[in-house]
């Protein structure tokens, strides 16, 4: 089977690794991916926002089906008018992707649902939403309501922060994602990832995951698209998961077949674990970065047979198997990220680092000859696998000692949370 992937990612390194491994998959293209990608797949600058070149680009390579990695894609229908020109692909209609697209439309699917989350209010107008914030007050969480690249979301422990981040996104700091804003409630508790694939009727459980969104040691400075992550996540247990099917997944999937608008791909729930139980922070309608780096590394079944069987409805005969292995992932960035970064910096010691020690995913880099160089603000993802999660960070952090490049910078505790659950 010849198979397009979309996306340029860490994420995207990790599915193009995986589905490598598929005895069905005969050819990868990828548009337009990254040095590392080039390991797995024929590269193509590809416009990715152009569906009709996309279309096109399917027919003249004989595609037969195309795996859409980033949300922005996603949300713009890309799915659909595969779909519509005859061409299977994995991931959500837009209607469906809305979840993702529009925080205002996941938390009216949450009401219509019943499903626990957090209380909210949604404006239009900067003066309605000072004003809430002001009768709420502090901590509370601002949130741009369209895509923001990960970083349209304020948690304000400050009435000050709160304040500041409402006037910035009517200000237009995140374009038009920030013309509506969602205010909701700060939740108290742990965070996890819990990830599942629907073929729009069937939901069918992957893994759990942690994610660490904040920049630096100790979960500070400002929130990232993510510095590194562990999978399994210990905070989820056997129970939690059945509690999270039961109460924000199947309500969720089965709301969507209802309303006509049936949910197929993967999806993503960012939960956080209160003393009232799990509740729904955001929805996500494509693997998380940098968590699909280490769901990748546990996976033992067949990716492209999975996602297959959720374009096809056929996930009711499908079962996902799992390595016990913990696996852990150091996200390495150039530094000044989040903020401004510089490109274009080289980065050796990459051939020093084993498969047997650690798999690094490319997440911004691109070749110049034999030169890999820095092409974004998250860059490498250097994941590594152990019997425990203090084994695979010791494993991950060993092959970053190994990689030369002054101009980046990552985490030093990744998995402390559940290192310190061990101890």
């Amino acid at each position: 089977m010849k198979v397009l992937l979309i996306g340029s990612g860490g994420r995207e390194h990790s599915l193009a690794w995986a589905m490598a491994k598929s005895p069905k998959l005969t050819k990868l293209y990828a548009a337009p991916g990254n040095a590392g990608i080039a390991a797995h797949a024929e590269l193509s600058d590809l416009d990715v926002s152009d569906h009709a070149a996309v279309i096109s680009f399917c027919r003249d390579k004989q595609i037969e089906f195309v795996v859409v990695g980033p949300e922005a894609p996603l949300v713009a229908g890309l799915v659909d008018n595969l779909n519509a020109a005859g061409i299977k692909a994995f991931g959500p209609t837009k209607a469906a992707a809305q979840l993702e697209g529009s925080k205002a439309f996941t938390k009216a699917v949450c009401d219509e649902a019943n499903i626990p989350t957090a209380s909210y209010g949604r404006f239009d107008t900067a003066a309605d939403a000072l004003d809430y914030v002001r009768k709420k007050g502090a901590p509370i969480v601002i949130k741009a309501d369209g895509l923001a690249a990960g970083k349209g979301v304020v948690v304000a422990m400050t009435l000050a922060d709160a304040e500041a981040a409402v006037t910035d996104c009517f200000d237009g700091s995140f374009g038009a994602a920030g013309s509506e804003v969602v205010i909701e409630e700060f939740l108290e508790g742990e965070e996890a990832s819990f990830f599942v694939l629907s073929d729009g009727i069937n939901a069918l459980p992957l893994a759990t995951a942690q994610d660490h969104k904040r920049a630096f040691d100790g979960d500070e400075g400002p929130n990232t698209g993510g510095m590194g992550a562990y999978s399994p996540a210990p905070v989820l247990t056997d129970a939690l998961v059945a509690e999270v099917m039961r109460s924000i997944v199947e309500p969720t999937i089965a709301t969507l077949s209802k309303r006509g608008t049936p949910f197929k791909g993967v999806l993503y729930a960012g939960l956080m674990i209160t003393s009232d139980g799990p509740k729904l922070i955001e929805y996500n309608t494509r693997f998380g970065d940098p968590e699909c780096q280490v769901l990748m590394m546990r996976l033992k079944s067949d990716l492209l047979d999975l996602m297959i069987a959720s374009a096809e409805g056929t996930l009711d005969q499908s079962q996902a198997h799992w390595h016990d292995d913990v696996a852990l992932t150091v996200v390495m960035a150039a530094k000044g990220y989040p903020g401004a970064y510089e490109k274009g910096t080289e980065i050796k010691g990459l051939n020093a680092i084993s498969a047997d020690e650690a798999e690094v995913f490319h997440a911004g880099t691109k070749s110049d000859g034999d030169k890999i160089l820095a092409n974004g603000g998250r860059v490498l993802n250097v994941t590594a696998l152990g019997t425990s999660v203090k084994d695979a960070q010791e494993a991950a952090y060993k092959a970053v000692s190994k990689i030369d490049w002054p101009e980046g910078f990552c985490r030093t505790d990744i998995g402390w949370r559940a290192v310190a659950r061990d101890n």
